[in-house]
């Protein structure tokens, strides 16, 4: 199991490098139409009849977002002014969140549900699960505690892949049925995404596997 999970470390952190590869070439690649990340966002969501989200420009690389709780479309300097296929899938991809919201997707809707009790878990997870590990011989209790608690961390990087996933595929959709792309651009944009997504996967997959050891290690303790 801790073999598996420095091969996941090591996949995903290949994936982290080809995902800044992919968005350096195609930030590259201007798109046809001359629009900004700016005004793909705001087509995007006008499209969809909504109102009452604001798109801002928010500091840092791959720190695209959208917050459902004061509906904004938080996209990078990069993205915001950017005029590339890059640019233009990572606007309408962080709409499709801003759709999702408005169409009340469930799984957004689950997902947004639990950040409030996750954002307790994480400050506390570290300790707990060093706590497990040190007093195993002693109290299976910290461990056990710990492992509960990451399985609810676990389950919310699982609902966020259709999430991410179905956030892409609205944003491929509209970039298509609007023309705001080139059919070239259209799969650069795709791929892109793609690239995006497999993050998530492989983060998923990651966490499900710490989860295995950890509840390995709190069966072995059990029987001893």
């Amino acid at each position: 199991m801790f073999i598996i999970l420095i091969l996941l470390m090591l996949v995903s952190w290949g994936i982290q490098q080809r995902l800044r590869s992919k968005f350096r070439q195609y930030g590259e690649i201007s798109l046809r139409s001359g629009l900004s990340g700016r005004e793909i966002a705001a087509k995007m969501l006008a499209d969809h009849g909504i109102r009452d989200v604001q798109i801002i420009s928010t500091e840092g690389q791959l720190s695209d977002h959208y917050n459902p709780t004061d509906k904004t479309v938080n996209l990078s300097a990069d993205v915001y002014a950017g005029r590339s296929a890059t640019a233009a899938a990572v606007a309408a991809h962080e709409c499709g969140h801003a759709v999702q919201h408005a169409q009340a997707y469930s799984f957004l809707r689950l997902r947004s549900a639990l950040v409030p009790a996750l954002s307790s878990v994480s400050r506390m997870m570290p300790l707990l699960l060093l706590a497990g590990v040190v007093l195993l011989r002693v109290s299976l209790l910290p461990l056990g505690l710990a492992v509960a608690l990451f399985a609810l961390a676990t389950l919310f990087s699982f609902i966020t892949l259709p999430v991410e996933f179905d956030a892409s595929r609205r944003a491929l959709a509209w970039m298509d049925r609007s023309g705001v792309v080139t059919t070239s651009e259209h799969a650069v944009a795709k791929n892109a995404l793609w690239w995006a997504a497999m993050t998530y996967v492989v983060a998923a997959i990651s966490s499900l596997a710490t989860l295995l050891y950890y509840g390995s290690m709190l069966l072995g303790g059990r029987r001893s």
